[in-house]
């Protein structure tokens, strides 16, 4: 799995703003009830990020994440993807993800991400960009609902996403790369021996064929997960990490707002 109970996303960099988070449950368009996060940042803002966990689903690192995102001025909501499956149950490390994991089918996964954009553009009065964001399996997902022109996204984020999980037959992230429709930000671990570097150009030659702006950075000798506040060893590239992350919602934010 990628991150135990303990891990903890790094800080952003930056002054701190005030934030306040609330456990959701939202229903998707099939009726199924799943749990999530939101995060507010003390003033409305015109950024919104959509997060999608790894393989275990909405725990605590997620929380705390959208939290951090809320901090740096941007609405942040986490999302749980096992309400199908596992109802609302714990995701702590007791929880036997991959049973669930192997159910997961895209459809319902973007009813589920259809459900969390209804709920950010009906309580924000500015409610600007959303871009989702997701980590390992969460990445995966990110450049494949990137491929959906009804969500209308800003842009797409992923870390360390895996490219060659299969979803039930739909296909994988490299499979459909030629098919996303916003920019992207692409970050890995040049030592990330579930991810080859050989997979991750695979990905970039195939947005550039087909003229999507990207950003893809591969950061030397890390490894997978390496965004965690205890991985003091790599503390620098979760720093530019995030200052890549952010940089890259200001910016084409302005660009969604000016459309």
């Amino acid at each position: 799995m990628c991150y135990d109970d303990n891990a903890r996303p790094p800080e952003p960099p930056g002054e701190k703003g005030m934030a306040h988070g609330t456990d959701l449950v939202l229903t998707a368009a099939d009726g199924n009830r799943f749990a999530a996060y939101v995060a507010d940042p003390d003033k409305q803002t015109d950024s919104q990020v959509v997060i999608y966990p790894d393989i275990r689903g909405l725990h605590q690192f997620y929380k705390e994440l959208a939290l951090r995102f809320a901090e740096a001025g941007i609405r942040a909501i986490s999302l749980d993807y096992f309400g199908r499956t596992a109802d609302l149950t714990a995701r702590d490390d007791s929880f036997e993800f991959m049973p669930h994991v192997q159910q997961l089918r895209i459809p319902t996964i973007f009813q589920d991400v259809n459900a969390a954009l209804t709920y950010l553009r009906t309580n924000n009065s500015e409610a600007g960009a959303i871009f989702p964001i997701g980590f390992c399996l969460g990445g995966s997902l990110s450049l494949i609902s990137a491929t959906n022109p009804d969500f209308n996204f800003a842009g797409a984020i992923a870390f360390y996403s895996g490219l060659t999980r299969d979803f039930g037959g739909y296909g994988t992230a490299l499979d459909h790369a030629t098919e996303v429709k916003y920019p992207v930000l692409g970050l890995f671990g040049g030592a990330d021996q579930s991810i080859p570097v050989d997979q991750i150009h695979e990905l970039e030659q195939h947005l550039q064929t087909t003229g999507v702006e990207n950003k893809i950075i591969i950061y030397p000798g890390a490894p997978h997960s390496f965004f965690d506040r205890r991985s003091t060893d790599f503390a620098n590239a979760s720093a530019d990490a995030w200052k890549q992350v952010l940089e890259f919602i200001h910016s084409h934010s302005k660009h969604a707002v000016n459309r």
